[in-house]
């Protein structure tokens, strides 16, 4: 099984680099593997003492950002090593002020396992959530390394519970302990016999708790929301942008905004968008303090901004489950207490379903299910502040999971 799954990682390797021209995702993740090595080899010497962080992409950034910064803190003079698999996450967070230095993640060959544990020699090793790599995580318990995994979600259908996988799930026992985000993972993870395993929920919840203790105030938003009320619809993707529009070219309400931040920002998209719209709307980068107070829609074409809006919303609508895409971020509205839509497509998602059998959140299928849902929370605020108030209580309810993982490492 080794051979095939080195075998499996060449070939992968080789397909990847053949059609990085074609893809400008896997061109940049292909350019920037090949200069990992020698970016670490800059700034880290034989002499330093490290800590290693490795994040598929950004969701996992920031699901184990609580964790990260804490470690930060405890280990002043530790250099330490974030990596990332995929582009979107390293080109937002490359230059995170909590670690040193930020790479790509080498294809996981044996020979590439070496050599990057051979510069970094950490410390400790923290991977989050999923993206095992069997010949890294080898290489670190060969060389007798500590490392965690932290909010880690398993399904009974991943080869490691399967006859094929052993690679895999040879590689989990690496890893001195294991931190799942519910019961079921440490049920399957006991069923092949890996026994360090805690429930200590996700670590999500103790992120977005964070943002509380943070300044949301924007005054851009203040001045174009004024005292109407405020739909937020974050990490849009066309189809729901379909319903969006559609419900606001339909209901006119002059006592209610929408703010609309797409997940794609590119000026077509955004532009397309915009034309579709029956109202007045505003960009982001566009923006003046006259269109903001007589525009309806404000159309956010930037990033990172997102998490500060969501405090401004009366009622959010959180993208990705219509389509085949993932459920972006819902606990990131949850936490500032507000009734939240999605799409039906949530089953990968299990904090959406908590929340939708609580009646804080809800799906829709089709623009006739937006619309009725969208209508009584605009027009029912008995509703509107009961179904906000059980989200805020579903986030509190379920923070605590960095408390266990400091815990663990006796920080």
């Amino acid at each position: 099984m080794s051979f095939i799954y080195n075998l499996g990682i060449h070939l992968t390797d080789t397909v990847l680099k053949t059609i990085a021209p074609f893809n400008d995702k896997i061109k940049s993740g292909v350019m920037g593997r090949k200069n990992t090595f020698s970016i670490l080899k800059k700034h880290i010497k034989n002499e330093d003492k490290t800590l290693w962080f490795h994040c598929a992409s950004l969701g996992e950034y920031e699901q184990g950002l609580p964790v990260f910064k804490k470690l930060r803190e405890h280990y002043k003079t530790h250099k330490i090593v974030l990596s990332f698999f995929s582009p979107s996450g390293y080109d937002i967070r490359k230059n995170s002020p909590i670690v040193d230095v930020v790479v790509y993640i080498p294809i996981d060959t044996q020979n590439n396992a070496k050599t990057f544990l051979d510069i970094v020699h950490p410390e400790l090793t923290i991977f989050v959530k999923y993206d095992i790599w069997p010949n890294v995580l080898n290489e670190l318990k060969r060389r007798q390394l500590r490392a965690i995994l932290i909010s880690a979600a398993f399904r009974k259908n991943q080869s490691y519970f399967k006859f094929y996988g052993k690679q895999l799930r040879e590689a989990l026992f690496a890893f001195e302990h294991i931190f799942t985000q519910n019961e079921i993972s440490k049920t399957l993870l006991e069923s092949i016999n890996y026994n360090k395993v805690s429930v200590s929920g996700d670590t999500r919840f103790d992120r977005v708790i964070s943002q509380l203790e943070q300044d949301n105030k924007l005054d851009f938003i203040e001045t174009f929301k004024g005292e109407n009320l405020c739909i937020v619809a974050g990490s849009t993707w066309p189809e729901g942008e379909k319903l969006i529009t559609n419900y606001i070219n339909t209901h006119p309400l002059k006592q209610v905004k929408f703010i609309v931040a797409p997940h794609n920002i590119k000026d077509n998209q955004i532009k397309q968008f915009q034309k579709n719209l029956n109202v007045e709307s505003v960009l982001y980068s566009e923006k003046t303090e006259d269109t903001l107070k007589t525009a309806q829609v404000f159309i956010i074409n930037a990033i990172g901004i997102l998490s500060k809006i969501y405090n401004y919303a009366d009622i959010a609508y959180v993208g990705g489950a219509l389509g085949h895409t993932g459920l972006h971020n819902t606990l990131e509205p949850a936490v500032f207490g507000v009734p939240i839509i999605i799409g039906g497509n949530h089953k990968a998602f299990p904090e959406a379903q908590q929340m939708i059998d609580l009646k804080g959140m809800f799906a829709v299928e089709n623009q006739s299910d937006f619309n009725k849902i969208l209508t009584q929370l605009i027009e029912n605020s008995t509703l509107r502040k009961s179904s906000g108030s059980k989200n805020d209580q579903f986030i509190k309810n379920n923070k605590g999971a960095v408390i266990q993982i400091l815990d663990h490492l006796r920080i």
